[in-house]
Parts: C-alpha cells; sequence; structure tokens
C-alpha cells in the first residue's frame, strides 16, 4: 500500500470534500427555516439559501466522483502489483512445494482472493474512510444542535455493536471456508478439462457431473452460510438507524412543540440523522467485505510467506565456463519420509556419455534433476568442475544443462517459439537445425504452417511422441555443456529412436550427456553405464562389462531380446 499511499491520501481529502459539501445542506437548509421563521434577522434571502444549497449539492456530486475514482483506482493498483508479485514469487519456488499444491488451488487465489483483496483497498477503504468522516462530523453537528437528542439518537448503538462483534468473527470463518470450497470447485473443473479425453475413454461423465454437483453443494452451503450472517447483520444495522429516529420524532417533536429546539433545529437534526442511517446499514456490508478480505489475505500470504528449498548461494563461486564434469559423493536424498537415493557415489568426466538404467521408480529422474538443482542437494554431495554445485549461481548452473525431462511440457504457443523457448531471438536456421537433429523436422514439413504450427494448450495437437521431440530440441537449441536426457525417447518408435540417436551421436561432440532410459537401445554408445535400484547402484560398467557380470542389466538385456524375438514371429 506504500506505493499507493499518495493516492489514498488524496482520497481520503476529496471524501471529505464531498462530505462537507454533503453536510452543509441540512445545516444551510435549518438556517434558511429559522430566516422564515424570522426573516427581520436573517442575512440571506430564502433564495440566496436556496443557490448555497444547490450549489453544496453540485460541488458534492463532482467531488464525488473524483474521491471515489481516485480511491478505487488505487485498489485495482494493488491488485496489478499483488498479482505481480504472486507470479514473481510462484516462479521463485520449486518443484517440492508444487507437488504439495494443486493447480485449482493457486488459480482461485490468483483470481477470486485478489478480487477480494481489491474490493477490500478499494470500495471497503472507500467506504470506512467515508463511514467515519459522515459520522465523526454528523456527531459533532447533531450534539452542537442538542446534546440530549444526541444521545437519544445514539443509545441503540452498543446493542448493535455487540450484535456485529459476535457475527464478524463468524464470518471470517466462514468467508475463509468459501473461499477454500471455491478452491475445490476450480480444481475439479481445471481436472476435469485436462482430462476430457480420460473421462470419455472411460465413461466417466456421469460420475464426474455427480461428483462436480456435491462439490458445488459444499461451496453452496458455504456461501448461503455468509449470505445468512450478512442477511441477519444488515437488517441489525438497518433497525438500529431506523430506531434512533423513532425516538427523534417522539422526543425531538416534544421538545418543538415546547420551545426546547427550533423547527429549523429539529429538521437539521433529522436531515444528519438520515445521513447516519446509510453509513450504518453499510457497515455491515463492510465488516462482511473486510472479513472476506481478510480470509483472502490470510490464503495469498501462505504464497508470499512460503520459501523455496532451492536458493541462490549467499557466497557465489563463479567457475568459469563450465566444461561438465560431475561427481556424486556419497549423496542421500530423500522426498518426505522416502529416501529416494542411498549413497550415491559416481564420477563423470567431463565430454563423456553415461548411461542410467533401472526398474520404474529406482531413483533415476531424481538423481539426474539434482545437476540443475531441481530438488534441494545436500552440501558436499555434488560437485561441476570440482566445485559443489550449492556454490554455483542457479542461473549459471541451469544455462549449462540442457534437460529433457520424460514428459515434456509444451506452451501453447507455435513449436518454434517452444523450440526457441530457451533461447530466445535465436535464428532461423538454429532453430531448423535443432528440429533436423531431433528427428522432427519430416512431421514439421507435413504441417500446413510448418514451424508456425500452433499446439494448442500442453501440445494436444501434437503426439506424445512429437511433444518429446520438441523438447529435445529446445534443449540441443541452448548449446549446453551438461546435456540431461530423461526418457526422452519412450513414446517414439523404433525407427523414428535409431534416427535420432544417430542424429544425436553427430551432436554430443565434446558434451557430457547423461541419459535415463528403461530401455536398453538409446545407452548403447556410452561410456559407462549405472544400474540403480531402490535408490543405490547395484551395477556399474560398460555394456560388455555388465552383460559379462551376469547381473540384473543382464537380465534386462536378455528380457528385451526375447520381446524382439517374439515380435519378429
Amino acid at each position: 500500500m506504500r506505493t499507493c499511499r499518495g493516492a489514498y491520501l488524496g482520497g481520503a481529502l476529496l471524501l471529505v470534500g464531498t462530505n462537507l459539501c454533503g453536510l452543509a445542506i441540512p445545516w444551510l437548509l435549518k438556517l434558511a427555516i429559522e430566516e422564515l421563521q424570522h426573516p427581520a434577522s436573517g442575512r440571506f434571502t430564502p433564495g440566496q439559501y436556496g443557490a448555497m444549497i444547490a450549489a453544496a449539492a453540485v460541488g458534492q456530486g463532482i467531488i464525488r466522483v473524483f474521491s471515489r475514482t481516485t480511491l478505487l483506482n488505487a485498489g485495482r493498483r494493488i491488485e496489478y502489483l499483488l498479482r505481480e508479485d504472486l507470479y514473481g514469487k510462484l516462479l521463485t519456488l520449486d518443484r517440492t512445494y508444487f507437488s504439495n499444491w494443486r493447480t485449482g488451488d493457486i488459480l482461485s487465489r490468483l483470481a477470486n482472493d485478489l478480487t477480494n483483496v481489491r474490493m477490500l483497498l478499494g470500495f471497503g477503504v472507500l467506504s470506512v474512510l467515508n463511514t467515519f468522516v459522515v459520522y465523526t462530523a454528523a456527531l459533532i453537528l447533531l450534539t452542537r444542535i442538542s446534546p440530549f437528542l444526541t444521545i437519544c439518537a445514539i443509545a441503540p448503538f452498543p446493542l448493535m455493536i455487540f450484535i456485529v462483534k459476535k457475527l464478524s468473527a463468524s464470518m471470517f470463518k466462514t468467508s475463509k471456508r468459501m473461499q477454500e470450497a471455491l478452491s475445490r470447485l476450480t480444481t475439479r473443473v481445471e481436472e476435469n478439462v485436462s482430462a476430457a479425453a480420460v473421462v470419455k475413454a472411460y465413461c466417466r461423465e456421469e460420475g464426474e457431473i455427480e461428483t462436480f454437483r456435491q462439490v458445488c453443494d459444499g461451496y453452496s452451503d458455504a456461501s448461503m452460510a455468509v449470505a445468512k450472517i450478512r442477511g441477519f447483520m444488515l437488517p441489525v444495522m438497518a433497525s438500529t438507524g431506523a430506531f434512533g429516529t423513532l425516538i427523534i420524532l417522539f422526543v425531538g417533536g416534544a421538545q418543538v412543540v415546547r420551545g426546547e429546539l427550533t423547527l429549523g433545529g429539529f429538521v437539521a437534526f433529522n436531515g444528519y440523522l438520515a445521513m447516519l442511517v446509510w453509513p450504518t446499514i453499510m457497515l455491515g456490508w463492510i465488516l462482511n467485505l473486510v472479513q472476506r478480505g481478510a480470509a483472502s489475505m490470510a490464503r495469498l500470504g501462505e504464497i508470499l510467506n512460503a520459501s523455496a528449498e532451492v536458493v541462490e548461494p549467499s557466497d557465489p563461486v563463479d567457475p568459469g565456463e563450465i566444461r561438465g564434469e560431475i561427481e556424486f559423493r556419497n549423496l542421500t536424498f530423500s522426498y518426505g519420509a522416502t529416501e529416494m537415493l542411498r549413497g550415491i557415489t559416481l564420477k563423470v568426466p567431463a565430454g563423456s556419455r553415461i548411461g542410467i538404467v533401472g526398474v520404474v521408480g529406482s531413483g533415476k529422474s531424481t538423481l539426474v534433476r539434482m545437476i540443475p538443482r531441481l530438488f534441494p542437494v545436500p552440501d558436499g554431495t555434488v560437485f561441476i568442475d570440482g566445485v559443489d554445485l550449492n556454490r554455483i549461481s542457479l542461473e549459471k548452473i541451469r544455462a549449462a544443462v540442457g534437460f529433457v525431462p520424460q514428459e515434456g511440457f509444451l506452451f501453447s504457443r507455435s513449436i518454434a517459439e517452444n523450440v526457441a523457448y530457451g533461447k530466445p531471438g535465436a535464428g532461423r536456421e538454429e532453430i531448423e537445425r535443432a528440429v533436423r537433429i531431433a528427428g522432427l523436422a519430416g512431421d514439421v514439413a507435413r504441417f500446413p504452417q510448418g514451424l508456425e504450427t500452433m499446439v494448442g494448450e500442453r501440445g494436444v495437437t501434437l503426439s506424445g511422441g512429437q511433444r518429446q521431440r520438441v523438447s529435445i530440441a529446445r534443449a540441443l537449441l541452448k548449446e549446453p555443456s551438461i546435456l540431461v536426457l530423461d526418457d526422452p525417447l519412450s513414446a517414439v518408435d523404433a525407427d523414428t529412436e535409431e534416427e535420432i540417436l544417430s542424429a544425436l551421436s553427430g551432436y554430443y561432440g565434446e558434451r557430457t550427456v547423461l541419459i535415463v532410459s528403461h530401455r536398453l537401445s538409446p545407452l548403447r554408445g556410452c561410456d559407462q553405464i549405472i544400474v540403480l535400484e531402490q535408490g543405490a547402484i547395484v551395477e556399474q560398467g560398460s555394456h560388455e562389462e555388465l552383460l559379462e557380470l551376469g547381473g540384473r542389466y543382464a537380465a534386462i538385456h536378455k528380457e528385451e531380446q526375447l520381446k524382439a524375438e517374439i515380435e519378429r514371429l
């Protein structure tokens, strides 16, 4: 809010101005009535009083436009800045954080909760300031007209404040529960839209509709709970003002009859009391807005206060141009309570090719994700060119690593933009070369728009193999010192795999290459192959050495040969 402090101050001053104009009208009306009763003692004619009342009304309307615009724009400006902060914060958080959050929940916070905060800092601040100014000025003027009547008018207010205080505590809890229910609703929609093909394939439309209906019922119940509290709060506010007006009609009317209060004073008193009715009713809406905004701020605070486990080193070391030597020293890593890697010790010379094989869940992907620090790395366990990985800046190490995950993510952009994502400003020839090495050139040539073909959300218009090859091309375009291929050919056929491997072999050059695969064919030509089992290295050596060993690797090799023979039959 500091960036908008000037706007709030200016809006507050304008709000004071518009209310002073509004408060002047009953007082001028009082003077006009008294002038009509005692013409000889008046300073202005009735026509002059009428002109002043009209001028005050026009001034109130004009200034009100500027006061509302200034304060509401300040709320929108804060929403804009807060959205930027939230988005920037999300990009600093690591994989560990997102694995514990639902995408729909995050989207709900960035949309609905931000809207609630904007309403609080826009309409909410406007209403609070307006109520404060009107109440303060009106009570001063009411007291000046008749202190006794003022006490009678505000007599019902303590009971109202007590009731509202009790309701506001329930409003906060109920509002937060409603926002959480909305998050679950958003998550359900996001999941089902993304998995529409799966839902249809398993004929689960009716089941998903029923589940969605249950989630909607939960949100509806939470919303109705908020509406009930608010529905009870508003009549309490309105009845308080009405009861005060009723008292004034009896007590004030009697004072006018007895001559203790002028008719003009009675009219002005009722005018000021009427001015308090709407702010009093609005007080319930403001409290509802404040509680909803506070609940939303608490939910947004959970993102803003989150901290990444993978952080920049406090005293980074510049290793110069990274050559690609990698060393693991007794690396042990746990994901939650599950131990993923156990005592990994391995040295990978710069420019060598390392194959990693093992069953599903053996820790292959976790091991290679340590190199670009996608997971938090224990100090003194991973070294790049002899330097502790945790002492190299994230930008430096990630710029030197070309990482191809098993399930490559594509943005809803063109093929060319997806390939050039890691190297903005890449030339057309560079993109075409990367596409050619990745074995995607033939497919691109068949697309009507070639490289400018839009791939749709998450690459939905491409096949699984095409998406993987776009991911490979994206990594190759970076010209990295270290290339990590995490089972990137699992969705391509044998002929395409052979074509890609042949093209990649000419690309590797002096780069350090780590290839993860559940099949052995991509590991041909590797200088060294390691076999992982339950997070530990159980076998290590060249292809020939591992076959001679007759262990797990040899068993996988024999199994693949049998499958190939069966397919040829």
